[in-house]
């Protein structure tokens, strides 16, 4: 899913309440660069996201989206906002539009809504939420309507499971609202590689039109199944925790770039990584999440020109290794 994609557990699927607690995207932030005092503004993103179909529908969104747990999930202060408003304009005036989060990321849901209401900017969003620690029709429901409101939106662009919690009935609830015009996509999720043999049997059952699943050069599970299921049963791939919670820019921190980056136009490890993530195929959309403008700008970054090509993936795994 550090300040961009919080690891919370390494409980069994089983345990009560995993589905309920948050975590980041996938950040390149660690705890205590988080808090640090953020430089002058970078320079503006200059370029074209490339855009990448959604298989059911061919509806066309940009490779590079944006997470919120963890980094929006903040008060109501002018403070705590200011960054994440400079954040999400520098998103959409690169032209990004998939924003991820979840009424089970503390605040995330009416920060986000606040912001997008006070930028004018729902028009130009594709919003995705879930169904997250929920049980039955009822209680999915109720929260669904609770996300519209805190999102002050009357529909959402995508409307996931979260972590295969009470799958059939909300997956199913889920559709009825795609019916009634609320929601324009479906999906399941989930963030661990020990999930993922789960996540391919909803899969084959569901056959939603997006899943969202952990992918890292140093996590590659889904390489085996989950992403070819997903080219075959035409669904969407939404990737979290490419950075694997800012674990993978700590170790490459001091490291030189290699020398065939600018081949791809990457100035940083962070794009190396995104651009690693977006290289395979089967793969649609990455949201990383930031609080900082200036990681934001760098994120947009890995979603323009060049991706890496098959020697250039090994050689980022052997630098992890």
């Amino acid at each position: 899913m550090t300040s961009r994609r919080e690891f919370i557990s390494t409980a069994t699927l089983a345990a009560a309440g995993i589905a309920m607690m948050p975590l980041t995207a996938c950040s390149q932030e660690t705890p205590s660069k988080a808090a640090a005092g953020a430089p002058a503004k970078p320079a503006p993103f200059t370029g074209k996201l490339l855009t990448r179909p959604i298989p059911s529908t061919g509806e066309r969104i940009p490779v590079i989206g944006m997470g919120t747990s963890g980094s929006f999930e903040v008060g109501t202060d002018a403070a705590s906002r200011a960054p994440l408003r400079e954040v999400l304009d520098a998103f959409v005036a690169a032209g990004g539009t998939l924003i991820d989060t979840a009424p089970t990321y503390s605040t995330a849901e009416d920060v986000l809504g606040d912001l997008i209401a006070d930028s004018g900017t729902r028009g130009k969003l594709f919003l995705a939420t879930k169904l997250s620690g929920v049980t039955g029709k009822d209680e999915g429901l109720a929260q669904f309507n609770e996300s519209l409101r805190r999102l002050r939106t009357d529909k959402v662009e995508l409307l996931q499971v979260h972590n295969l919690r009470d799958t059939p009935t909300q997956i199913a609830l889920a559709r009825e609202l795609k019916q009634q015009g609320k929601v324009r996509y479906t999906g399941i999720t989930h963030y661990r590689e020990d999930a993922q043999a789960q996540l391919a049997e909803q899969m084959r059952q569901h056959k939603p039109d997006f899943i969202q699943i952990n992918y890292s050069p140093v996590s590659r599970g889904v390489e085996q199944t989950v992403l070819p299921l997903a080219q075959e049963l035409g669904c969407a791939v939404m990737i979290n925790r490419a950075f694997e919670d800012g674990r993978l820019i700590t170790q490459l921190r001091d490291k030189p770039l290699p020398e065939w980056a600018k081949d791809v136009g990457a100035d940083s490890w962070a794009q190396l990584i995104l651009k690693f993530v977006l290289s395979h195929p089967a793969v649609t959309v990455v949201i990383p999440a930031t609080s900082k403008v200036r990681h934001q700008v760098d994120n947009l970054k890995a979603g323009t020109g060049v991706l890496l090509d098959a020697a250039q993936r090994q050689s980022l795994i052997a630098a992890l290794a």
